[in-house]
C-alpha cells in the first residue's frame, strides 16, 4: 500500500516542504532514498524499537520510503515521526484519511516518547504557506510554532498520542496563544543601565548616537577604562524590538534550537564571542550550514572586545556582512542566507601595552598592533571614540548619571524620524543603513557645513567610503537635534568621531 504525508526541511531560515512517499509490498527490506543523512537512514532502528515498545511492528515486507524533491539533502533526525505514521499507515495498522492534512514532524526515543527539534517556527510558517491545516510537533516546541497564528499547532508527548490522535481517539486541543499579548508581557527594561556609568559623558554621547542612527563603532582604551562596560548597556538604549524584528529573531534562533519558554525572542541579543572563534563560527557556515554569531546578533548587537587579538582572517569575513546586512554561505549543490543586519561595537588597546603614551613600546610594535585591523574593515565602523580612564573625583560621586531609560526615549525619537523618512523602502530603516543615492538626497549641507567637510577630507586623507560615514552620522545628530538640515556643528561633532583617521590619534 501506498502512502504520502509531509515533513519540512529548513535551509538557511526558511523552511521548504517534503513529500514522504511510503510503499510496502511483498518482499523484503527497507529501503530509504531521497539524498538522506545517516541521522536519517538510522531512523529504522529507532522506529522498530519504539513501535515494538508501544505495542506496533514493523512489517516484515518490502518498505520503500521516497523524501520527495530526491535531489535536495534532508539531514536531522526529526523525519523519526513522519516515517513512522508513515509505515503504520502503508501497513494498515494505522487507519486515517487526514495525512496529507498536516505536517509532521519530530525524533523519537527508543521508548516512544518524542523529543524536541530544530527550526519549529520557520517549519510553521511555511507549513501556513502551503495551506496545511495543522503541525504536529513535540511538546517542548510547540509555544514556538504556535506564535504563528492561522495553523492548528498540536504538542505531542508520544508516538502513542500521535496515532490515536489520527485515528480520532484523541482529546489534545490545537495550542492557542496570543503572541501579541506575549510579545508586550515579556518587555522589560534591560538591567544594566548608564545610570550606573560614573563620568564619560563624551562616550554615553557617542553610545546615544550609535544607537539613534545604527552606527558600527569601536572604542579605544587602556584596560579598565570601561570599554566593556559601556558595550555591556548599548542595548539598553537601543529602541524596543517590534514584533516583526521579535519573528526575525526568533527564526534565527529556532534554526539553532535556542528558543527558551514563551517561545518568542524579543529582547535584542547581545553577542560577545571570545578573540578564540573562528571564521565559520562568526558568520556560519559548516558542512551543513548553521548561523554564526553575526546572525545571532541580527536585530542586536556584536560586541567584539579587543580586537586585534581577533585572527584577521575572521575580521575581513565580517566585511561583506557588515556592508549587505545578510551573509551567503555558498556550497556545491545549494546556497543558503542569513541575516545579520547587527550593530557592531569593537574595544581595543591604543597600543600592544595597553596604554597611551607609552614609551616602551616602539612605533614599529605599535603600528604592527594596529594594523591587524585592516583599513577596509575600520572604514564600515562609523564612529572611533577614545576612553580615557575615569578621573577619581568622578569614581566617588554619589550622584547617579543619566538614566538609560532617558537616552532611549531621544534614540526612539530619532528612529522614528529615519522611519518616517525611509518609509517606502523595504530595506532601510535607519541612518546606517543609507547608500550613497539615500546620502545625497537626505544628506544635505549648509555651504558652511560644506567647506568644513571638505577641508577635514584634505587635512586627514579620509576615504570616499569614511566621507559617507561622516555624513550618515551627523544625519543622525542632525535627528537628535530635530533637524532636517546638516549644520556645521553636526559636521564638526561626526568628524571627532574618526579618532583612527587622524595622525597623530594616539597623542
Amino acid at each position: 500500500m501506498l502512502v504520502q504525508l509531509y515533513g519540512s526541511a529548513v535551509y538557511g531560515v526558511d523552511a521548504h516542504l517534503i513529500t514522504i512517499e511510503v510503499n510496502i509490498d511483498k518482499g523484503i527490506g527497507y529501503h530509504l532514498v531521497g539524498l538522506p543523512d545517516n541521522a536519517i537512514k538510522e531512523s529504522n532502528f529507532r522506529i522498530a524499537a519504539a513501535l515494538q515498545n508501544i505495542g506496533y511492528r514493523l512489517p516484515g515486507k518490502k518498505i520503500t520510503i521516497n523524501m520527495a524533491p530526491a535531489d535536495l539533502r534532508k539531514e536531522g533526525s526529526a523525519y523519526d515521526l513522519t516515517l513512522a505514521i508513515g509505515i503504520l499507515a502503508a501497513s494498515e495498522q494505522l487507519k486515517t484519511d487526514v495525512l496529507s492534512e498536516y505536517i509532521v514532524m519530530d525524533e523519537i526515543a527508543l521508548d516512544g516518547s518524542l523529543r524536541p527539534i530544530k527550526g519549529a517556527l520557520p517549519i510553521a510558517i511555511q507549513a501556513l504557506k502551503d495551506g496545511f491545516k495543522g503541525f504536529i510537533l513535540p511538546q517542548e516546541n510547540a509555544e514556538e510554532a504556535a506564535i504563528v497564528s492561522g495553523i492548528d499547532v498540536y504538542g505531542m508527548s508520544t508516538l502513542l498520542e500521535v496515532i490515536d490522535f489520527f485515528e480520532g481517539k484523541s482529546t489534545v486541543e490545537p495550542l492557542r496563544i496570543n503572541t501579541r499579548a506575549i510579545f508586550e508581557e515579556q518587555l522589560r527594561f534591560p538591567e544594566l543601565d548608564f545610570a550606573d556609568v560614573k563620568g564619560q559623558e563624551t562616550i554615553k554621547r557617542c553610545m546615544e548616537i550609535a544607537a539613534a542612527g545604527g552606527h558600527n563603532i569601536i572604542l579605544i582604551g587602556p584596560p579598565g577604562a570601561g570599554k566593556t562596560m559601556l558595550a555591556n548597556r548599548l542595548p539598553s538604549i537601543l529602541p524596543p524590538m517590534s514584533l516583526g524584528e521579535a519573528l526575525e529573531t526568533t527564526k534565527i534562533h529556532s534554526v539553532l534550537g535556542r528558543v527558551k519558554e514563551k517561545g518568542l525572542v524579543n529582547s535584542r541579543p547581545f553577542r560577545a564571542p571570545h578573540h578564540t572563534i573562528s571564521d565559520v563560527a562568526l558568520v556560519g557556515g559548516g558542512q551543513y550550514p548553521q548561523p554564526g554569531e553575526i546572525s545571532l546578533a541580527h536585530n542586536g548587537v556584536l560586541f567584539l572586545d579587543e580586537l586585534p587579538e581577533f585572527k584577521r582572517s575572521v575580521l575581513e569575513v565580517m566585511r561583506q556582512p557588515l556592508e549587505d546586512r545578510e551573509v551567503t554561505i555558498s556550497r556545491a549543490k545549494f546556497t543558503v542566507t542569513y541575516p545579520s543586519s547587527f550593530m557592531l561595537v569593537a574595544s581595543m588597546n591604543p597600543s600592544p601595552s595597553g596604554y597611551f603614551n607609552t614609551s616602551n613600546v616602539t612605533p614599529v610594535e605599535t603600528q604592527r598592533y594596529l594594523s591587524k585591523i585592516s583599513g577596509p574593515l575600520l572604514d564600515r565602523i562609523d564612529l572611533h571614540i577614545e576612553v580615557e580612564p575615569v578621573p577619581f573625583e568622578q569614581l566617588s560621586e554619589k550622584e547617579l548619571g543619566e538614566s538609560s531609560e532617558r537616552i532611549r526615549e531621544r534614540v526612539t525619537m530619532a528612529r522614528s524620524l529615519q522611519s518616517k523618512r525611509f518609509e517606502t523602502l523595504k530595506s532601510v530603516h535607519y541612518n546606517a543603513q543609507m547608500s550613497s543615492k539615500l546620502i545625497r538626497t537626505h544628506c544635505k549641507l549648509q555651504p558652511e557645513a560644506e567647506a568644513l567637510l571638505e577641508a577635514a577630507m584634505k587635512k586627514l586623507s579620509l576615504s570616499a567610503r569614511a566621507y559617507d560615514r561622516i555624513l550618515k552620522v551627523a544625519r543622525t545628530i542632525a535627528d537628535l537635534d530635530q533637524k532636517s538640515q546638516l549644520l556645521s556643528d553636526h559636521i564638526a561633532e561626526a568628524i571627532q568621531y574618526r579618532s583612527l583617521d587622524r595622525e597623530g590619534w594616539m597623542g
